[in-house]
């Protein structure tokens, strides 16, 4: 079996692969809910859905730094990476030891291709192709209910000191403008470092939104960028449910509903 992955590397197998480590989180719940759970024998410290893997797979580190003597000890018939939440050098450690997928997510089109990959890849095509329909129907659904909610615009943030927002070319944008947020730093690339200070000036939001992750926001932060802007309602929002591109996507949706009925 030939298979080009989403940075165009090409991949063979002999076989379907059945010993998976996954270094991405959202991948390894969607592999769960693939019917692939008992092929996984390794994951990383913050691979939490779902939560009791921890307690029966091998934790080969963190998304950033990994334990390759681990990883190779398990000796896995694949290994799959992703462009931005694993490093380069991480990769290229991984194919010294086993076939390396890695995905590479910027819309729901990029998900639901992963998906098709994975239902060839591990043979699952008919687990791949129900989990494609479910989205589908959820997303065809709250694209109605977008159609009549009012643009609003919006800072996302993700991190502090520095503080850094979304930015183009990310999933997390991508998503907002399926929400009909106008993103203000979407004419800057990634996670930009931004200024506080020049937030109305940079696009004076009327919603400011603080991930759950990878920073713990607190209500001293809210406040803090409250002095900052015009008129902005800060919001806590969910960092799961608009940048795991697996299955956690069939749960954004409805949480996509609540929060617009949150902030009208």
């Amino acid at each position: 079996m030939e298979l080009v992955d989403q940075l165009q590397r090409k991949l063979k197998f002999n076989d379907t692969p059945k010993r998976i480590v996954s270094l991405v989180p959202s991948l390894t719940e969607l592999l769960v809910d693939l019917g692939l759970e008992e092929y996984i024998v390794g994951i990383t410290k913050f691979c939490v859905h779902p939560y009791h893997l921890k307690q029966t797979k091998t934790i080969v580190g963190g998304t950033k730094n990994i334990k390759s003597e681990k990883i190779r000890a398990l000796q896995p018939d694949i290994i799959l990476c992703n462009k931005e939440e694993n490093t380069k050098d991480i990769v290229d450690s991984c194919v010294e030891i086993a076939p390396v997928y890695v995905s590479n997510i910027f819309t729901l089109k990029d998900v639901f291709e992963l998906i098709e990959h994975y239902g060839v890849l591990f043979s699952c095509r008919t687990e791949s192709s129900k989990i494609i329909q479910k989205l589908n129907f959820k997303l065809d659904d709250f694209s109605t209910f977008v159609e009549n909610v009012t643009p609003q615009k919006v800072a996302y943030f993700i991190w502090r000191n520095p503080w850094m927002a979304v930015g183009n070319k990310t999933f997390i944008n991508h998503l907002l403008i399926l929400n009909k947020f106008e993103n203000i730093y979407s004419n800057r690339e990634r996670y930009p470092e931004v200024e506080l200070k020049k937030i109305r000036l940079e696009g004076d939001p009327d919603l400011v939104f603080l991930s759950s992750e990878p920073y713990p926001f607190k209500e001293e932060h809210a406040f803090e960028i409250g002095r900052c802007t015009h008129h902005a309602k800060t919001v806590f929002v969910d960092g799961e449910l608009f940048s795991w591109y697996g299955t956690r996507l069939l749960k954004s949706f409805d949480y996509f509903k609540r929060l617009h009925e949150r902030i009208i």
